[in-house]
């Protein structure tokens, strides 16, 4: 049997049994008249569903998570790279003051948006190139 097949079996058995503690929690709540407990009662059985109910989740999502990447054909523990980006030059400058440039990616500076307000245009702001 594979790595996956074990993997796979292994996640059908931990469901049966997750089934099983649920019918043992079905059958103890049924026992329980929750219009007859008193505030805090409630309150206290409300906080150990959400922790039960938390740590569920998040080891499920590990599971699902672990599986996911089986499937990918990545490995766990190790990151995956991001591509390199190449530097990318100023084309816009602020003309009160040259050493602030802006590249026209991301948000507008705060300078663009006061010379666009005092009239000017942004192809006013652009640098010149030299081929």
């Amino acid at each position: 049997m594979t790595q996956f097949g074990r993997d796979f079996a292994n996640a059908g058995a931990n469901h049966i049994q997750q089934g099983v503690e649920n019918a043992v929690l079905e059958t103890t709540m049924k026992n329980k008249d929750l219009a007859m407990m008193s505030v805090d009662e409630l309150w206290s059985l409300h906080e150990e569903v959400r922790t039960t109910l938390s740590t569920k989740l998040d080891g499920e999502k590990r599971e699902l998570e672990r599986r996911m990447a089986l499937l990918n054909g990545r490995n766990e523990n190790r990151p995956k790279a991001r591509r390199p980006y190449p530097k990318v030059h100023p084309k816009y400058r602020n003309p009160e003051r040259p050493s602030e440039t802006w590249s026209g990616r991301g948000r507008q500076p705060h300078w663009v948006g006061a010379q666009l307000r005092s009239g000017k245009r942004v192809d006013d702001l652009l640098i010149a190139r030299t081929h």
